[in-house]
């Protein structure tokens, strides 16, 4: 989409200016994840990949590329300058995601995980699918209601009021001079569009911050990319439910092995439980429901775990889901067994710093 159009679009009014930028994105190929629902009793979805990046793309240019946020992408890459990401060698692309559990309908958001799970109702005689999106969470001191709600509004070009908490906050800060008002436009904090959720003054938006995308950014609401916004604004209508729950660990099952990745947990939300607790926890359904009889007629578990594995999944974020399973493959044996595929994409540019779309196109990563 070049220059003269942008700048079009920047002009005219956001219901034509939203249509024309939808169709922009399909003609493009741009979308968020889109992944058809498991049937087979897995609930992981996606594949990991590696990527050779070129000098000119910095770690975050090929998160956003990819719709990962960015701890998902720092995370799944500890050793790798965020700066310059060629000198490191190959870059984990960890687009593969433990689905949140049952029910999958409307909205599921994990805190912890930094990511939004939305489950559309499909057409008759079409599979069901998942669309997922990398988000950001509220900062540090500042949290989001957990529970159940549902979406009661959208707006486009919202204007914000700041809120006197949030002003007492900068003051505190020795920021003297932050607006009280953000009128609409690109450098408004609540993004071109916003979806409103039951819960008091909380909304999941765009930002004109992008590249905090996946980080602790907010007062409690919930961040995305501006393209993602566009995306997932088109699609979701009032009333469909929301369930904002936070679990660090979470467990997924593939090929009859139990899978496990390890989030950062949110200091906010009070949990008193080590690593290891929450994870006997997650893996309780799993190995307590899970039984068939022997030829003893002696029920036994389905899955059996690996707990040197756990503990080495514990050791820090895992953003890969990893098998807990005894003698299956470690994660070093799925990443040696992956092409490395060079990256030559265009970094975004300046034009990608505020809450408008940037202008570049990304890949469609549907399975």
């Amino acid at each position: 989409m070049n220059n003269a159009v942008m700048t079009f679009l920047k002009c005219m009014r956001w219901p034509l200016r939203l249509a024309i930028f939808s169709l922009a994105l399909v003609s493009q190929g741009v979308h968020a994840q889109q992944y058809e629902l498991p049937t087979d009793g897995s609930t992981i979805i996606g594949a990991p990949r590696l990527v050779a990046p070129d000098q000119r793309n910095t770690l975050l240019d090929i998160a956003r590329y990819f719709d990962l946020g960015h701890h998902e992408i720092t995370w799944a890459n500890p050793t790798v300058d965020t700066w310059l990401p060629h000198q490191h060698g190959p870059v984990l692309i960890p687009t593969e995601y433990i689905l949140p559990p049952k029910p999958w309908t409307g909205i599921v958001i994990n805190i912890s995980q930094r990511r939004l799970f939305y489950f559309p109702t499909p057409a008759k005689g079409e599979p069901a699918n998942v669309i997922t999106l990398p988000i950001s969470i509220a900062r540090e001191g500042w949290s989001t209601p957990l529970g159940d709600t549902k979406i009661v509004g959208k707006h486009k070009d919202p204007a914000w009021w700041v809120p006197k908490s949030i002003q007492e906050e900068h003051k505190a800060e020795g920021i003297e001079d932050f607006p009280e008002y953000f009128p609409p436009g690109p450098d408004n904090p609540m993004g071109m569009l916003a979806i409103q959720l039951g819960f008091k003054s909380i909304f999941i938006h765009g930002t004109n911050r992008p590249w905090g995308v996946g980080m602790r950014t907010s007062h409690g609401c919930l961040h995305l990319y501006p393209e993602d916004a566009v995306v997932l604004f088109d699609l979701i209508k009032p009333g469909v439910p929301v369930r904002v729950i936070d679990e660090p660990v979470v467990v997924g099952v593939r090929d009859n092995q139990l899978y496990l990745a390890h989030y950062q947990p949110v200091a906010e939300y009070g949990t008193s439980q080590d690593a290891m607790t929450r994870t006997v926890v997650a893996l309780a359904p799993f190995l307590q429901s899970a039984v068939q009889p022997t030829a003893e007629d002696k029920p036994q578990p389905v899955f059996n775990v690996d707990w040197d594995r756990v503990r080495l999944a514990l050791s820090g974020p895992q953003v890969l889901p990893i098998s807990i399973a005894p003698a299956s493959d470690t994660r070093e044996d799925r990443l040696a067994a992956l092409t490395v595929e060079p990256y030559h994409e265009e970094p975004f540019g300046t034009d990608a710093n505020n809450a408008m779309p940037p202008e570049r196109d990304r890949p469609a990563t549907a399975e």
